[in-house]
């Protein structure tokens, strides 16, 4: 068995591409689950196939497990920020009952490899998504506010413009929005 770890896999989207391309080339795997994928049987010439598709798509093998840990906090993060219900659970609870280490360990490892605490990360993470509701159209303020999580209307405004230099309401009037993917926040 040969596990291979893989970056900026954060959703099932992912998990589905790469699924299919490996079935295209031929290329037998036990299990694809985001952030890895394990295989049982992969010699050299397989290992250069999967790494091309692999970065083909976006995605690169991880061979660090800092690295690893850094990216398994970015997919749990996303994913919460992806359920219709969030939960009401605090991240350094959430982060360590997904990853299986202690939060204090992970949360230097994040904040020493990527230069942001893992709170501004999140928070981020969430502004981007106000942009998604914004842009929708959908939703107003307070109940894009509701659906992040925030206490109130007031914090997240003001968390937007902390973030973004403008307020939700000049964002929305804007013709062109300036949005990333989750997986490029940082």
């Amino acid at each position: 068995m040969k596990k291979i770890l893989i970056k900026n896999m954060v959703c099932n989207r992912c998990k589905t591409v790469l699924k299919q391309e490996f079935e295209n080339a031929k290329i037998l795997f036990e299990t694809i689950e985001l952030g890895e994928i394990v295989f049982s049987n992969i010699d050299s010439a397989g290992f250069e196939k999967v790494n091309e598709i692999v970065t083909r798509n976006g995605f690169e093998i991880i061979d660090d497990e800092i690295a690893f840990i850094v990216e398994q906090v970015k997919s749990c993060l996303i994913n919460e920020l992806s359920k219709e219900n969030m939960l009401n659970e605090n991240l350094s609870g959430l982060i360590s009952k997904h990853i299986h280490k202690d939060y204090s360990v992970v949360s230097k490892l994040f904040s020493s490899n990527e230069g942001l605490t893992i709170e501004k990360y999140f928070i981020r993470l969430k502004i981007e998504k106000a942009k998604e509701y914004i842009q929708m159209g959908n939703l107003s303020f307070s109940e894009i506010a509701y659906a992040l999580n925030y206490k109130s209307g007031s914090h997240l405004a003001k968390q937007f413009k902390t973030i973004t230099g403008i307020s939700m309401s000049n964002f929305k009037n804007l013709q062109s929005w300036d949005r990333q993917p989750l997986d490029k926040i940082i």
